[in-house]
């Protein structure tokens, strides 16, 4: 899978409490509904008690006074029930969808904080599942099935209160009916929690299977492996099948159990209802009441079991959604802003992959003057990517520091030094937006004459004519164009507004002789005037450089012009390979 996730432990109910504080803002919302359905549920139990007054009553004495009161009463009952409810529904559906937005918004924000070592451990599919299935699963409960958990309790306490009032020995009887639901529900829960959770983990390798077959659909239609794809789905599928067998199995042996406690206690009251009639400790009318009352304490004796279930099946959501929000971000936001200049220096830079024991780079010293183009050349894992993804701090160095005029990287502000540094990257990436969103994306802000500007520098005019030009949507990862045209784009949307750092990682590879050459003949002009740190994997693409940096086993071997460096028989060999 790729990551380790939890097991759901017996106390993890315990982490729904947590959510709380997402429930709160929407408290008003959740309050009416509770009242609503409160009394509307007060009025459904007053329908026992018109019975069982029209029973002792009129039809008791033979007369038809008081009917008319009694029918009036219980219309006005159904229509309050009718209209209770109604409200009571919409309250549900205002707190529900506000709990799942809050959830939902503050998920995606904490993902969006999160450094980029936490997103290449997590599958896509898990995190995924754990912002929609999840996320969808705790907000229900906190929306509807925590307030119903108090509205049913509450419920079964007051009907059982007037059955003891009605007649107490059978009353204590109902009461106690609900001592056996919670032990079964105990024992339920210490089986299905982990079986609960391990299926939620399945589920979401399963969606990262999908995600990764879709996205490399024309690779394995290339390599012709859609039948070994397949065999791979079948095998997780499966796998999930089973999972959800054994969750059947484990509520196919307790809810039976927990369903048959309302049914014998019902067949109680009938017999002791029927013996305190005929001794006369009750009248018809009220062991009729009695019946009454005891089917709503039924429902909530039923239901209480169900809501208990579904706290079970939401405390394994709300764990694995918590593996998220309890992962504290390791990058973190300085307090400076600054105008720089663009001079970028590395001092004794050292870094490590997290969980890795050897240093991908280290001591690595280097000074890069403003305006001035450093070219990285290196064998293939010499480390001249990962040394690009320390400036705009997608990974924080493990020693030493990087400063811009002079100043710590780590005491910038995120936002202020990626509005500094541009950059793009061997592999882009592009949004299922239109073209220009995709080029604005660092700078939603950008004129019309910035955006033309970078597209002519990245030889992207191609944009213009496509079907709605700059207005067209591009698919998703932009695979409805070529290889070049994601690259030229991600070039444009680097150079857009001209940051006084530029950051590129190779992002020429996919273009052709004559298209690169132009590419670099119009980058030169940009370049004048930038700071730019350069990964080069083509020789021709040397040129454009002022200095070259030689990375040799994760630390700078060398630094000298093109020329300078070509008397070093390492720089040949890493030329000669290229």
């Amino acid at each position: 899978m790729g990551v380790e996730t939890g097991a759901a432990e017996p106390g993890a109910l315990s982490t729904l409490f947590r959510l709380r504080t997402y429930a709160r803002p929407h408290s008003a919302s959740l309050a009416a509904m509770l009242f609503f359905h409160a009394v509307g549920t007060g009025l459904e139990i007053i329908s026992p008690l018109l019975t069982q007054r029209l029973i002792d009553g009129p039809v008791r004495h033979r007369t038809t006074d008081g009917i008319a009161v009694l029918a009036g009463l219980a219309l006005l009952v159904s229509i309050g029930v009718m209209v209770t409810d109604h409200l009571g529904r919409l309250a549900h559906a205002a707190g529900t969808v506000g709990i799942e937005k809050s959830l939902r918004t503050d998920l995606y924000s904490h993902l969006q904080r999160l450094p980029l070592s936490f997103h290449e451990r997590w599958p896509s599919g898990q995190l995924l599942s754990r912002a929609t299935t999840d996320l969808r699963v705790v907000g229900g409960f906190l929306g509807f099935g925590s307030v119903f958990i108090v509205l049913q309790a509450s419920t079964y306490l007051g009907v059982s209160i007037l059955l003891i009032t009605i007649y107490w020995p059978l009353g204590l009887l109902v009461s106690a009916g609900v001592i056996p639901v919670l032990w079964l529900t105990y024992q339920l829960s210490r089986s299905f929690l982990p079986v609960s959770r391990r299926l939620q983990d399945e589920l979401g390798d399963l969606t990262s299977l999908v995600e990764e077959s879709v996205l490399g659909f024309r690779t394995i239609r290339a390599f012709g492996r859609h039948r070994y794809v397949n065999q791979l789905f079948s095998k997780a599928a499966k796998v999930v099948y089973d999972t959800g067998l054994e969750k059947g199995r484990i509520i196919a042996r307790f809810w039976p159990a927990i369903e048959i406690v309302p049914g014998l206690m019902l067949a109680a009251i009938l017999c002791g209802g029927a013996y305190a009639v005929a001794n006369g400790a009750m009248t018809i009318g009220e062991l009729v009441a009695f019946i009454g009352l005891m089917m709503f304490a039924i429902w909530p004796l039923d239901s209480l079991g169900w809501l208990l279930g579904e706290a079970q099946q939401a405390a394994t959501a709300a764990q694995r959604v918590y593996e998220i929000l309890d992962t504290e971000p390791t990058i973190r936001s300085g307090p400076r802003t600054m105008k720089s200049r663009g001079h970028l220096q590395f001092h004794q830079v050292a870094f490590r992959y997290p969980g890795e024991t050897a240093d991908v780079l280290h001591d690595v010293t280097l000074s890069v003057e403003p305006g001035e183009t450093m070219a990285l050349v290196g064998a293939s894992g010499s480390g001249k990517s990962t040394l690009t993804l320390l400036v705009n701090r997608l990974h924080d160095v493990t020693a030493g520091r990087i400063t811009l005029d002079g100043v710590d990287i780590r005491d910038l502000e995120l936002a202020n030094l990626r509005t500094v540094i541009g950059a793009a990257f061997e592999e882009p990436t592009l949004f299922s937006a239109s073209v220009r969103e995709n080029l604005t994306l660092g700078r939603p802000d950008a004129t019309d004459d910035e955006v033309r500007t970078a597209l002519e520098i990245a030889q992207a005019e191609f944009a213009h004519d496509l079907p709605w030009g700059l207005n067209t949507r591009i698919g998703e990862k932009g695979l409805s164009l070529s290889g070049g045209q994601r690259q030229r784009l991600a070039l444009a949307r680097a150079v857009i507004g001209r940051p006084r750092v530029l950051v590129l990682d190779d992002p020429l590879s996919a273009l052709d002789v004559h298209t690169e050459s132009l590419v670099e003949q119009a980058l030169k002009s940009v370049l004048t005037d930038t700071t730019a740190l350069l990964v080069v994997h083509r020789p021709s693409t040397v040129a454009l450089a002022d200095r070259v940096a030689l990375i040799d086993g994760g630390t700078i071997a060398a630094v000298g012009t093109h020329h300078e460096l070509l008397r070093t028989p390492a720089y040949r060999e890493v030329l000669a390979q290229k």
